[in-house]
């Protein structure tokens, strides 16, 4: 339960920080994580095949 507060209380410390941003910057950044976290799943995948 208390992990649960925690990340519910991270999700609305980021989105009211993003919220303050212009929206290209944000669309940015999100892109931008979005690419990375794609990427590591690509790798997370492809070292789980070679294993």
């Amino acid at each position: 339960m208390f992990v649960l507060v925690a990340a519910l209380l991270l999700l609305g410390v980021v989105l009211g920080a993003v919220a303050h941003l212009p929206v290209p910057v944000a669309l940015t950044a999100s892109a931008v994580i979005g690419g990375w976290l794609a990427v590591f799943a690509v790798r997370e995948r492809l070292a789980r095949r070679s294993r």
